[in-house]
């Protein structure tokens, strides 16, 4: 099963972006997206962001996976 986690864009460059979670931070490529920009959440996959999403439903989506790590623990 594969799973792409939203992350904020903080810096593009070219074919290139810097994103951002909790702190931590990650190269990855915005090649596929067209509207992709800085401070959108997009959803990132092995490196790539695969999808532009609006900040709510990124929020949703972190607090639920939140939560799964919370009931593993």
């Amino acid at each position: 099963m594969c799973l792409a986690i939203p992350m904020r864009i903080t810096r593009i460059s070219g074919p290139a972006a810097v994103v951002e979670l909790d702190g931590i931070t990650r190269n990855i490529r915005v090649d596929l997206l067209d509207n992709a920009g800085l401070g959108d959440y997009v959803l990132v996959h092995a490196g790539v962001a695969i999808a532009v999403v609006d900040e709510a439903e990124a929020l949703e989506t972190l607090s639920l996976l939140r939560g799964l790590s919370d009931e593993v623990q």
